[in-house]
């Protein structure tokens, strides 16, 4: 063999151990789910427009930009369905399913699953069917800045922003075509929803956060059986889960290309010792759901009849949605949606400790225990928190927002900010692709909020 033949042979068995290990079919994979997931819920879901939905929550995502018009997706609104594909291949379809939303199919066409809503006597405390107009002059101001588009990207694209002080809506705000009925999307923001349905069953006496998470698949001599629910919560479980939005992370795939999320998120390995390490990653959380879902019954139907039931219709949150993955767990690291004054409702709820309408939703503590800062992060147990000497727990407070502030927070900017001294919960939903998802904004709206509800200080 020549030199120049043996060289091309190597480079060519470096190429295949190189595919081998980043399997660039899994990133196309991933980025095919991502496209038809993202469409089927925003469209058939939210109701928004096809292309502004790819405009704003797809076409800046850098990994898809690199994919070219290669990358195509076909919107079929008489099935319900939504079909990306790459160059032809790496096909993925989600459909829509009606109460449970969007799915990804794997060759079948699932049917819808049955959710019984309960009828509720609660009246709306909140506001009327109309969005709360203000006329206060600072509070007109403060949305204004919101809402304004800079001259370049990246763009901010809020879609709405609800503000309620003392239990009412103050001032609340929607983009074009974005109703207060409107379901949102919001991503890690739906952390905080796995959180509260864990706090249920602790305080019907069926979890304990400190014990050893019961999943079926870590035996006893496995070590990840050290593993409790509050390090699930607290993403300090040590497991090779990593999140990176690369589309070959633990995560990407987990999300867009496992049926059985759950399963595949115990089925990593540990890296870490159970306790010892913070790494923020959604798979922790799907644990957590599947937890739930198999105390509640073990069905779809199951774990959504008893998230309405025991949460969300208690709360008055009537506009949710909670999709699931091919087990039947509710993908509660960031597949909820609901409309902006839905998810001030779960802000709410952990203003008052856990408590709606004179009954306690959530065990005594719960709050406590959820904002607490864990190691040495500004993460508490499904909520971020300024409770901390973090680095970016204390820029938030030199920013305006207050020290006794937390808050849930998802990809694109859907955040919900809650501040007891200023018995205060803003929500902001967007689609802001921005590095920090626009925090600086949000930390004005916060404080130009507090200026115009609280009368000045005299100097």
């Amino acid at each position: 063999m020549s030199r120049r033949a043996m060289i091309r042979a190597v480079v060519a068995i470096l190429l295949i151990v190189t595919a081998l290990a980043f399997r660039p079919d899994r990133a196309l994979q991933v980025a095919t789910g991502n496209v038809a997931l993202t469409l089927c819920s925003e469209v058939f879901v939210s109701g928004l427009p096809a292309d502004l939905v790819y405009a704003q929550s797809l076409a800046p995502n850098p990994g898809l930009r690199l994919l070219g018009p290669l990358l195509r997706h076909k919107i079929d609104r008489t099935h319900r369905a939504v079909d990306a594909t790459w160059a032809g291949l790496f096909a993925s379809r989600a459909t829509y399913r009606g109460a449970a939303g969007c799915r990804l199919t794997y060759g079948e066409s699932p049917k819808p699953a049955v959710v019984v809503t309960p009828p509720s006597l609660r009246r709306d405390a909140l506001a009327g069917p109309s969005p709360v107009q203000t006329d206060n002059p600072a509070l007109i101001a403060a949305l204004d800045h919101v809402f304004v588009e800079p001259a370049h990207p990246p763009h901010r694209w809020v879609r709405a922003v609800v503000i309620v002080q003392h239990g009412k809506i103050v001032a609340e705000r929607y983009a074009p075509g974005v109703a207060v009925d409107t379901p949102l999307l919001g991503y890690s923001a739906s952390k905080t929803a796995i959180n509260a349905l864990v706090g249920v069953l602790v305080r019907h006496g069926r979890l304990d956060v400190t014990a050893p998470a019961p999943v079926a698949a870590w035996k006893d001599g496995d070590p990840r059986r050290a593993i409790t629910l509050d390090n699930l919560l607290r993403m300090t479980s040590g497991l090779r889960v990593e999140e990176r939005d690369t589309g070959f992370d633990p995560t990407s795939r987990m999300m867009f290309i496992e049926p059985d999320m759950a399963a595949y998120a115990a089925s990593r390995q540990l890296k870490a010792k159970p306790g010892e390490r913070f790494e923020y990653a959604s798979p922790n959380t799907l644990i957590a759901a599947a937890i739930v879902r198999q105390q509640v019954g073990g069905s779809r139907a199951d774990v959504l009849n008893f998230a309405r039931r025991e949460l969300f219709d208690p709360l008055g949150m009537r506009g949710v949605v909670f999709e699931t993955d091919a087990a039947g767990t509710p993908i509660g690291s960031t597949r909820m949606l609901a409309p902006a004054r839905d998810w001030a409702r779960l802000g709410l709820l952990y203003l008052h400790d856990g408590v709606a309408d004179g009954r306690r939703i959530l065990p005594e503590g719960w709050v406590a225990y959820s904002t607490r800062a864990t190691l040495g992060s500004d993460y508490g147990a499904g909520l971020w928190t300024n409770d901390s000497e973090n680095a970016n727990a204390r820029g938030r407070v030199r920013g305006g927002m207050p020290r006794d502030a937390y808050f849930a927070s998802g990809r694109l900017g859907q955040r919900i900010y809650v501040m007891p001294s200023q018995d205060l919960v803003i929500v902001r939903m967007g689609a802001t692709w921005s590095e920090d998802f626009d925090i600086e904004g949000d930390l004005r709206l916060i404080r130009e909020a507090i200026a115009a509800l609280e009368p000045a200080p005299r100097p």
